[in-house]
């Protein structure tokens, strides 16, 4: 089907939609996260849309039958929060120069530094036709509602040549995942560390153990109201101990835990009897994969954070065969942890030629700053014998 044949809508919001049709352009390796349940439940929640800064405009297009072949999640943003691609300088330099930067159009899923598709096509479909009447009108949406830019945070690898062709800029950002390499339990995961890893991840969970703390894992399927409400106060105390607003409500986890239990799996720290603080993975099975989301605890426990987020998590995949746990953007600390660095890349257009030009020769030095400092990384591997993932 030739690109004039297509036809583009924005929508201001997956309600608009049909579940199995959105759920359909996804392919079997999507990420949970891209699933209709989890970005309808942002939105119904009202973690995005109304006064949030995050205006939802996703695009989507139909075929000759009305049938949904193609999107892209989309947001109008007002602000730069919440996206872990920081872009705050261009921001104040567009104001320098008394230029807007805001609203900008992002593609995204909202608090969520987890690469994914972003150019959603139905399998089976002209795949090429279809993101070239994306891109292609989404700069033209861009252009005629002067926007300042584009901005299409952590796609897939595969995505990256549909997006250079079209006048994107690549960034990269380093995160941190750790690897199954088939280990039996965590001592096996720990003899593959160096000596001086394998010590201080002992002694960390023997001073959490010193303090009597046990722990649960809790699957969505079994979890209690009760459990969520605990879990949301461990949340929220993490963000107003660094003096800011949770950026989630507790009405979204209240959906998730409807919408998409299996994806879900609460881990809490108890002490004396009465939970202290808790985790959320959220797990896609079917793909090995784990990503390490929330954590808060409403009593200080020195190494409870690596004991929660990290060591127990890393025993649930063991125990589950997951093959990678995701543990969010940025934090060296990770490595001490047994996670390693991962280069991923974002794609970003500007409208203006001037600072266009000015953020290329900006991302080209980075780059080459980002390149060695993922070099001075691999020095410090956490284990006795690897590489850096690709």
């Amino acid at each position: 089907m030739k690109a004039d044949s297509y036809q583009l809508e924005i929508i201001p919001g997956l309600a608009q939609v049909d579940a199995g049709q959105w759920n359909a352009l996804l392919s079997p390796d999507s990420t949970p996260f891209l699933k209709y349940e989890f970005l309808n439940a942002l939105e119904e929640a009202g973690c995005v849309g109304g006064e949030t800064g995050w205006q939802v405009a996703h695009l989507i297009v139909k075929d000759s039958s009305s049938v949904i072949v193609g999107a892209m999640p989309m947001y109008l943003k007002q602000h730069s929060y919440g996206e872990f691609v920081f872009d705050w300088a261009w921001a104040e330099a567009y104001q320098q120069h008394g230029l807007n930067y805001y609203p900008k159009c992002l593609s995204a899923i909202p608090f969520t530094p987890v690469q994914g598709s972003r150019l959603l096509v139905k399998d089976n479909h002209d795949k090429n036709s279809i993101q070239e009447v994306l891109l292609n009108s989404l700069k033209e949406i861009a252009i005629q509602n002067e926007l300042s830019s584009i901005h299409v945070l952590f796609p897939m690898a595969n995505e990256l040549k549909a997006l250079v062709e079209h006048e994107f800029m690549l960034r990269d950002s380093v995160q941190f995942h750790w690897q199954n390499q088939g280990y039996e339990n965590f001592e096996h995961f720990l003899s593959a560390l160096n000596m001086k890893r394998r010590k201080n991840i002992r002694r960390e969970r023997s001073e959490v153990l010193s303090y009597g703390i046990t722990f649960s894992h809790i699957p969505g399927q079994e979890s209690s109201d009760a459990d969520w409400e605990f879990f949301y106060r461990c949340y929220a105390n993490t963000y107003i101990e660094h003096g800011s607003q949770p950026y989630l409500n507790p009405e979204l986890f209240k959906l998730l835990v409807q919408k998409m239990p299996e994806n879900l799996h609460l881990i809490i720290a108890s002490k004396d009897g009465s939970p202290i603080a808790s985790a959320l993975l959220i797990v896609d099975k079917e793909n090995a994969n784990a990503y390490g989301r929330y954590w808060g605890s409403i009593e200080y426990i020195p190494c409870l954070h690596f004991e929660l987020s990290y060591y127990q998590a890393i025993e649930y995949c063991i125990r589950e065969g997951i093959q990678t746990l995701e543990g969010g953007a940025q934090g060296e600390h990770k490595m001490a942890r047994g996670f390693l660095p991962k280069t991923i890349q974002s794609a970003h257009w500007l409208a203006d030629e001037q600072f266009s030009n000015a953020v290329k020769l900006y991302l080209k030095r980075e780059q080459a700053g980002m390149a060695a400092y993922v070099d001075e990384l691999a020095e410090h591997t956490p284990l006795k014998s690897t590489k850096v993932l690709p």
